[in-house]
């Protein structure tokens, strides 16, 4: 934590600008040292310098340097940041000297890590900066900006605050009954904040499914026998020909995939093997992948030939997929009707992609399964990740077996064991305790200049 750090903080490749990010208490003389324009270390903070980047008497590269005095600055240290031109060749020249002067590479996340551990943010606004990074559609990263923005941060530390306020009072209640002057506490004094902390837990875990479809997409297959339009409706949704169409069945002998982008939320798509009994040995291994499919999806197309009789086969797989978050499709609706769909009772999306008809009503059908229009709230509370919902679930277990142990009319001090338990867990989430192995795993997944 006391020496100088230095990374590339973009993308490394061909641009019309690189960034070389240094932060420590001796960033400002490193980059003074190979810096030929005003004196780096007496400019004021905040200011943008220009320059040229020099080895001894040779010129490397013409310059902008910001410098960021601590503790005002991304880590709260003395930070610089030279922004060269974006060739690969004098970004990595104008590091490896910073790097000869006095400067470590930094490890991935080092600087975020850093911005942790000097009190700039805590953990969950540490994992926004990455889902940030990541951010593939708008929600994404209306999402992961709140979470920067410490809307999470606020609610746990609401949380701890009520829970405090409560074991405060419980303690004092047992520790000094004697004294006349102090509220002695009933059941409904105790437990009705504690519920009401409870049900706070459920409304963002219930919320936290949103997030989950927001941040990971969901996961579609496209099913059905041969040659009912499996590929053809993949083609139409994606806008581009990525699955070959013909109308020899079997065409499709392995999976196929792509991702369509409905309001902001990702599908990926699969196109599956057509499902039906056969002697090919490489489409009998496709067919058996397609089942395997339909169990991991979130949710089943799955597509019946309008101008073909209904087989035995299609309503097994009907039966199969009954269970789970799936559309029913009747394609080529161009063509002479055939279909008996009287076994199907849930409202069914008829398209015909040769015409590119349906193809919106199957996307509004989707938003409506899902809630999707319900994801437009501007309140951002969610859980970002697997290890906030997993201490979230363990303080909520804790805090529900001391409301019952309240309830029960047992002693207040196993209570009061359970309530400290939730209060330190809580305190995991932002980080006010932590281990160094979980700041070594959880900073590895940034990149070197973040």
């Amino acid at each position: 934590m006391f020496d100088t750090i230095a990374a590339i903080a973009t993308a490394l490749g061909i641009g019309s600008i690189s960034i070389i990010r240094v932060s420590g208490s001796k960033a400002t003389t490193i980059v003074n040292t190979l810096f030929r324009g005003k004196n780096l270390e007496e400019v004021p903070s905040h200011t943008i310098n220009y320059g040229h980047i020099m080895d001894h008497d040779k010129v490397i590269d013409e310059v902008l340097v910001s410098v960021m005095r601590g503790p005002r600055s991304f880590t709260a240290e003395d930070v610089v940041e030279i922004n060269c031109h974006g060739g690969i060749a004098p970004t990595n020249r104008i590091l490896e000297l910073l790097l000869q002067n006095g400067a470590r590479l930094a490890e991935p996340g080092e600087f975020t890590k850093r911005a942790f551990l000097n009190g700039r943010i805590d953990l969950t606004e540490a994992e926004g900066v990455m889902d940030l990074i990541e951010s593939k559609t708008e929600k994404m990263r209306e999402v992961a900006i709140h979470q920067v923005e410490g809307s999470i941060s606020s609610f746990i530390k609401d949380l701890r605050n009520t829970l405090i306020s409560v074991i405060a009072q419980m303690e004092v209640n047992i520790d000094y009954p004697e004294y006349e002057d102090i509220k002695q506490l009933n059941h409904e004094d105790l437990t009705n904040p504690l519920i009401e902390i409870s049900k706070k837990m459920d409304t963002v875990l219930e919320e936290s499914r949103n997030l989950k479809i927001i941040k990971e997409g969901i996961m579609t297959s496209i099913i059905g026998r041969p040659n009912v339009g499996k590929s053809s409706l993949l083609n139409e949704l994606l806008e581009e020909d990525k699955a070959i169409v013909t109308e020899i069945p079997g065409t499709t002998r392995d999976i196929i995939e792509g991702v369509i982008n409905i309001d902001g939320i990702l599908l990926h798509m699969i196109d599956t093997a057509g499902i039906r009994e056969t002697e090919d040995i490489v489409e009998s291994i496709g067919v058996k992948k397609s089942l395997s499919f339909i169990d991991k999806s979130e949710l089943v197309l799955f597509v019946l030939n309008n101008n073909e009789i209904i087989t035995e086969e299609e309503k097994e797989l009907y039966e199969k997929i009954k269970e789970k978050n799936h559309i029913v499709i009747i394609n080529k609706i161009d063509l002479e009707s055939k279909l008996d769909t009287s076994f199907i009772k849930e409202k069914m999306i008829y398209i015909s992609t040769v015409e590119k008809k349906g193809i919106q009503d199957l996307k509004r059908y989707i938003k409506e399964l899902f809630h999707l229009e319900e994801l437009e709230q501007n309140d951002f509370t969610y859980l970002s990740n697997a290890r906030i919902l997993a201490l979230i679930k363990k303080a909520k277990m804790h805090l529900d077996e001391s409301i019952a142990t309240i309830q029960n009319q047992m002693p207040v001090d196993m209570a009061l064991i359970d309530l400290k338990e939730a209060w330190n867990i809580l305190g995991e989430v932002i980080g006010e305790t932590y281990t160094d192995e979980l700041l070594d795993e959880l900073f590895s997944r940034f990149c070197l200049g973040k």
